[in-house]
Formats: C-alpha cells, structure tokens, sequence
C-alpha cells in the first residue's frame, strides 16, 4: 500500500485519557483515503491533497466549511460501547438530535453496510451504520477507529458536493457520479451550522472540547 500521510496524529489520540470531542476545520480540499484503500484507486494528478484515516469505510473529500466533528471516548467511559454497530449509532443519534433541533427531520440507518461493492469505494456512495439520510440520500457520514484505549469517531455533514472525486478515480462505474450524490447543509437549508454543533457538544457531553485547522 502506498505511503500517504495520515489524517491524525493517531499515537497521540490512544495517550488522551479524558473523552474529548474534536471540531475541525480544513485549510484547503482534501481527499482522505480509508484505512484499507490504496492511492492507486486515484489517478496521478489528483488536484488535492491525498491523506489516509484510520478507520473503515470508503473515500471523502473534505472542504472548508464542512462540519467535520470527532470524538474520542477513552474504554473507561459510559460512552464506550464494545459492539461497533452501537458505537456509530449512538453518534449518529447525537446528530440526529441536533438537526432535529433545527428542524430537519432525518432517518437513522440501523443496518450494516450495505450498497453496491463496487461504489463503496467512495463513502457516501453507500450505507453504514449510525449515518443520517435525508428523501434517500446521505447527509452525515460515520467511521470509527478503535483500539484498546478507547473508540475514535469520526464524522461529517458537507457544505458542498463531492463530485470531484468521480473525476479523481482511476476506475468508475457509469454510475459513480449518481451515486456520489447527497445532501449538504446547503441543500437541506442548515444555515445555523455553528448552533447545531453547540447543540451536538451539549447533548452528548461532558467533553473536554478541541478546535483543530489541518493545514497544507
């Protein structure tokens, strides 16, 4: 598997002993590879910088202004489920909340993965537990690391589209470009985004709270 940098500081993450709740924002674009994804899926001249997370799932293009939230619950605390299903949905009920109190009504999937293996390759061409759907389409994407220290997990509700990463596979399927398509804050009317992950921070709290910019 080709280097890549990584997302995070992943050693640093396992030492944090107390739950701790990440808010992070993106200088530039960035397409973030899964943990198990090679940089061949991509073709040589991606426009953007090209990183790896640690944690299942398929490709995402991160942008300024998406509402990138993580969270690193520690093995000891309440929140720590040992069934992974349990994990992603609980966050996923957190963001469900949140945007309800926004008045966005979403669905919760409740199932495992599913979707087409062949457009998986790109997360929000799929399905996976605790994400969020609005009329049939992704809004909030979930991943999660975990280690025997603690779960990381990772989430995300776009401001804009992800088409760019149809154009920046070196393989698609004719209907790659369809499938990439979800929602954003943009189109389902969140403006409020700031308010929402106040409402986020409080309702699944206590954290120590982390404003991150990952930079070039």
């Amino acid at each position: 598997m080709n280097e890549v940098e990584e997302l995070y500081e992943y050693e640093a993450l396992r030492a944090i002993s107390v739950p701790t709740m990440f808010v992070v924002r993106t200088e530039r674009p960035v397409v973030v590879l899964g943990s198990m994804q090679d940089r061949e899926l991509l073709v040589d001249d991606v426009e953007y910088e090209v990183r790896r997370r640690r944690g299942g799932g398929g490709m995402v293009l991160l942008q300024p202004d998406d509402l990138w939230v993580d969270w690193w619950i520690p093995a000891d605390d309440d929140r720590w489920r040992a069934d992974v299903h349990q994990s992603s949905q609980m966050v996923g009920q957190w963001w469900q909340r949140a945007l309800e109190d926004s008045g966005l009504e979403t669905q919760l999937h409740s199932g495992g993965v599913e979707g087409d293996e062949s457009l998986r390759v790109l997360c929000f061409a799929g399905r996976g537990p605790g994400e969020l759907f609005f009329e049939d389409r992704k809004l909030v994407g979930v991943t999660q690391w975990r280690v025997r220290e603690g779960v990381f997990l990772s989430t995300v509700l776009h401001q804009g589209s992800s088409d760019y990463l149809a154009d920046a596979l070196r393989e698609r399927s004719p209907l790659t470009r369809e499938a990439i398509q979800h929602h954003t804050a943009q189109t389902v009317g969140l403006k409020e985004g700031e308010s929402t992950i106040a409402f986020l921070r409080e309702i699944s709290g206590p954290w120590t709270f982390r404003q991150l910019l990952l930079t070039a």
